[in-house]
């Protein structure tokens, strides 16, 4: 079926069809609508889950910890100062490999006081241990949804899984959303089922230890390694999705006009569909243009860009963000698997990114201009 709704709805259209049993809540701007909609579906009894309102951002993650612990699935959301209060909570939940599944609505971090959404937030937390997908629109907001319950719930990985949605361009915008039937999902998503990292009574183990020198790096190493094995099951299960859904993804990166490309642009989130258009219209007016589309920063995909980008002459990231005193976060990310040499900010704090600048990026790129530029 297909329904006119925003990236907000269709995150908790997915959810209710993924089935968690516990649900924590905080409100915040540009995630709250998630949050409520979650609400009316456990009132009007479509979702059978309990619906815990906590206090705060890093309530909600710790009370999502508890019912992971306990053995159920679980579902939080949050955005931008929400997602930093929880910054404690972020690495417990990782290092305790907790499946949970959390949205976070991109939006620009203070000060300023801004509402509106940049990619700062999450990027200022890859370090934290969870997976993070960025989704271009709403129907990628949903099927990530779906897909992350799987990815992270899989006995090979069991890390948490954060859905990175850019506040208001994909929140709060409508389009049109394929909305799967409740039994694709049932056979593409089973019930839960609990990793040993649960509470049982007839097994009681210790949790939330503390480990010293002797035996720490081995914790982290085999996160580390569960990181790696998720970029490994990521393609795996995309095609298990196509087979039921009939929409495929291109993997952790989503390659355009790249076979050839001499000038490669790299980005994530939104933006990504007008840097598409922009590099069409460059290739009709004979210039090798293509875009590299990054959909997992967490575990990062750097053989895959360094593949896609062998025969590059000049490689730019364009991001919505910016590491203060550096470069921008994704650029120095990028910088460890290829030789890209211009690093553009844009979009901070919501402001808006023109096909005219796109096009000028890739000029730039032509005429070999290099270091961070600001849009």
């Amino acid at each position: 079926m297909r329904e006119f709704i925003n990236g907000n709805d269709a995150c908790a259209l997915a959810v209710r069809l993924a089935k968690p049993q516990v649900i924590s809540a905080y409100p915040i701007t540009p995630q709250t609508t998630v949050v409520e909609r979650l609400a009316e579906y456990v009132e009007d009894g479509s979702l059978d889950a309990d619906f815990v309102h906590v206090e705060s951002e890093h309530s909600a993650l710790n009370a999502a910890m508890g019912a992971s612990l306990a053995g159920v699935r679980t579902f939080t959301a949050t955005s931008g100062q929400g997602l930093l209060y929880m910054a404690e909570v972020l690495t417990y939940s990782a290092g305790g490999r907790f499946p949970i599944v959390m949205l976070n609505a991109n939006r620009s971090l203070a000060l300023p006081w801004n509402i509106y959404g940049d990619q700062r937030d999450s990027l200022s937390l890859l370090d934290c241990g969870w997976i993070q997908a960025y989704a271009e629109n709403a129907q990628e907001v949903l099927d990530l949804t779906l897909m992350a319950f799987r990815i992270a719930e899989d006995d090979a990985v069991r890390v948490p899984f954060m859905i990175n949605s850019d506040g208001f361009h994909i929140t709060h915008t409508y389009e049109l959303v394929d909305t799967p039937a409740a039994e694709q999902v049932e056979a593409f998503l089973p019930g839960y089922e609990a990793g040993e990292n649960r509470v049982d009574f007839d097994q009681p183990r210790n949790f939330g230890f503390s480990a010293g020198p002797a035996y720490n790096a081995a914790f982290h190493k085999a996160h580390h390694e569960a990181m790696l094995r998720a970029l490994d099951l990521i393609p795996r299960v995309e095609r298990e999705f196509a087979d039921i859904f009939g929409r495929l993804y291109g993997g952790a990166v989503e390659a355009h006009l790249c076979d050839d490309a001499e000038y490669v642009l790299i980005t994530l989130g939104s933006v990504s569909g007008l840097c598409r258009q922009v590099a069409d219209t460059l290739r009709a007016n004979g210039v090798k243009a293509g875009v590299l589309r990054l959909r997992y920063l967490r575990p990062f995909p750097d053989r895959l860009i360094a593949e896609t980008l062998t025969g590059a002459k000049a490689v730019a990231v364009l991001e919505k963000d910016i590491s203060f005193g550096g470069t921008g976060t994704v650029f120095a990310n990028v910088r460890t698997a290829a030789p890209a040499t211009l690093n553009v900010i844009g979009g901070l704090g919501g402001a808006g990114i023109s096909a005219k600048q796109i096009a000028d990026i890739f000029a730039d790129l032509q005429n070999g201009e290099s270091g961070v530029k600001w849009l």
